[in-house]
């Protein structure tokens, strides 16, 4: 993927073969919202592959030994309503102490702009690794935006998590935002005219909600 130097796909084969159920036009709601918490946890290896260790020492039932643990900057979860909620608590599987903070955004009809509508954060949220959910990123207008909200609310340490990407939405969140890594479990061709990715999942807030 050297066309995109700062995003990775997860390629491991548990990741592809739930994608691919993810994608099935067939797969019902309880299915869907199981496949995306399972995704998210499967994807959480990877985000989290490069975190600070250290070492401490520990009593087994036999001796003390020395063992490592996570060491560093805490991390932070944040959804990005509606359909990030869906991947929060795969993450949370994960990595049970992180905090969760959620960004609301829409489009303003006129300016077609996102515009915040909510923002709740951890109080130190700008001491944390900062992990962005949304399981789609296809213009990727209301992905920049809300890592600019952060941002403006001084994280430094962003990483982006998408199940499926569409080219377009990546060039708008790699120009807008260079330093921020991005990991999806796939790259698909292209955004149709409604601003849908192909060949894509359909709308990920209906299909996980079941409000359409």
């Amino acid at each position: 993927m050297d066309k995109y130097k700062n995003v990775t796909v997860m390629e491991h084969p548990l990741i592809q073969h739930k994608l691919t159920i993810l994608r099935d036009k067939n797969t019902g709601v309880k299915e869907f919202r199981e496949l995306v918490e399972e995704l998210a946890m499967l994807m959480g290896y990877e985000v989290t592959r490069n975190l600070t260790v250290e070492e401490t020492e520990v009593e087994t039932p036999i001796c003390k030994t020395r063992s490592k643990i996570i060491a560093g900057k805490k991390l932070g979860i944040v959804p990005i309503l509606r359909a990030g909620l869906g991947m929060a608590d795969g993450m949370l599987r994960l990595i049970p102490t992180a905090k969760v903070g959620h960004i609301g955004l829409y489009r303003n009809p006129d300016t077609l702009m996102p515009v915040e509508y909510y923002c709740k954060l951890p109080v130190d949220a700008a001491e944390r690794d900062i992990i962005v959910l949304d399981p789609m990123l296809a213009t990727g207008g209301s992905a920049s935006a809300a890592i600019s909200f952060l941002k403006d609310r001084g994280v430094k340490s962003i990483k982006l998590v998408n199940i499926i990407a569409a080219p377009e939405g990546i060039r708008t969140v790699t120009e807008a935002h260079p330093d921020v890594e991005i990991f999806v479990a796939a790259i698909d061709k292209k955004l149709n005219g409604h601003g849908y990715i192909v060949p894509g999942l359909g709308d990920a807030g209906d299909r996980l909600y079941g409000t359409k």
